[in-house]
């Protein structure tokens, strides 16, 4: 008997937390004995997706600002017709080469509308595929709000035509679909929770810091290491801080801060070890992100978010002020970040009582796995 075959799509734009979400079920699904293939479409992120799945890399795509309001190539100039005619036919070629039983769309259609232009044609040659494949969307648990009339209807008509199945990764404890998309009601029945995708409990920290920042993927987290670097130098000297980059922050700034950086402040661009780190230390700096958060109820630190908002973006905010109701994070708004504030924020977070977790479901990668043995066909 043939192992089954999953196709799992995903477009990361600016950060990574698309990608690493998509990666660590991807691998979840590969332990449990699907034939996995990625496709991804943004720049390449070393390490994802992990060696025990196929990878097939599309010609990529990054946002063409800070409020994804354009799509650009990787030299930064905007996408031609000609070029997304190439992605589309590269796409609908390499789901043909894998023939799968199970096709994921990350955040499709309830988000990454700018590349309808190849998934509407996928889903087209999908349908008419017999016997067709299972047709799911993966989710964060808290969505991006609409502003645009009839944004929400697209979706819900996208979902009925060509989708049987809704994975929420969340614990609805926390988050529900309803909550932050208002037609949830009319494809309950394709709806699944599988609880937060967060990563294995981690490993003993091999280095413990007092204050750890971390800018995601580090496209947008200059301004944050700056004044966290700056920060630093407010506050007493025996403080120790970890400043994580991420990969994407120009090299120019980075060799800035490299040089800047007292002998109480550790600057990387990456850590793999980011995990076994927030375990060991006292305070978190951190935008909202749906992974961020996860290791960082996974390592059950004290946390102060500063959600990311640029070009309307509403997802971080609510999940920080969800964190916020509960005990479990400090909130400071990204307009009012400055050396100053994050200095008196972060020597406050320091003084509180180190928060009690509660017992959300954070198995969402092996749960999605079992989800999807279910409903195969077989």
């Amino acid at each position: 008997m043939r192992r089954r075959r999953v196709f799992f799509y995903v477009q990361h734009l600016l950060g990574i937390g698309h990608l690493a979400r998509a990666s660590r079920i991807a691998s979840a699904l590969a332990a449990s004995g699907f034939e996995v293939t990625v496709v991804t479409g943004g720049s390449p992120v070393p390490g994802f997706p992990a060696a025990d799945v196929k990878h097939v890399a599309l010609p990529p795509v990054l946002a063409g600002d800070k409020g994804f309001s354009g799509l650009a190539d990787s030299d930064g100039k905007p996408v031609s017709d000609a070029f997304k005619d190439k992605r589309r036919d590269l796409l609908i070629k390499a789901y043909l080469a894998c023939d799968p039983d199970i096709v994921i769309f990350e955040a499709f259609p309830f988000g990454r509308r700018q590349m309808r232009f190849e998934l509407m044609p996928l889903l087209d040659v999908i349908a008419g595929k017999s016997p067709r494949p299972l047709v799911a969307a993966s989710l964060r648990d808290i969505l991006q709000e609409r502003t645009k009339p009839g944004r929400a209807e697209e979706t819900l008509e996208v979902v009925k035509e060509h989708f049987d199945l809704v994975l929420v990764h969340g614990d609805p404890a926390f988050a529900r679909l309803e909550e932050t998309y208002p037609f949830a009601a009319e494809i309950e029945d394709k709806v699944a929770y599988t609880g937060l995708v967060a990563g294995l409990p981690p490993e003993p920290p091999s280095q413990r810091f007092d204050v750890l920042v971390s800018a995601g993927g580090g496209a947008v987290g200059k301004e944050l290491i700056g004044a966290a670097l700056e920060a630093a130098g407010l506050l007493p000297s025996d403080l120790q801080w970890c400043l994580i980059t991420g990969p994407n922050l120009p090299q120019q700034d980075y060799d800035a801060f490299s040089a800047a950086a007292p002998a109480n402040v550790h600057l990387f661009r990456f850590r793999k070890d980011f995990a076994s780190l927030l375990a060991g230390t006292r305070l978190s700096v951190s935008q909202a992100g749906y992974n961020t958060v996860c290791d960082i109820i996974r390592a059950g630190c004290a946390s102060l978010l500063i959600p990311f908002t640029a070009g309307g973006e509403t997802e971080q905010s609510t999940r920080a002020a969800r964190l916020e109701k509960l005990g479990l994070a400090g909130v400071l708004p990204e307009a009012e970040v400055t050396p100053e504030r994050l200095a008196r924020d972060v020597e406050a977070m320091l003084k509180r009582a180190k928060p009690l977790i509660p017992p959300l479901d954070l198995d969402g990668a092996t749960k999605t796995a079992e989800i999807l043995a279910r409903r195969a066909l077989p």
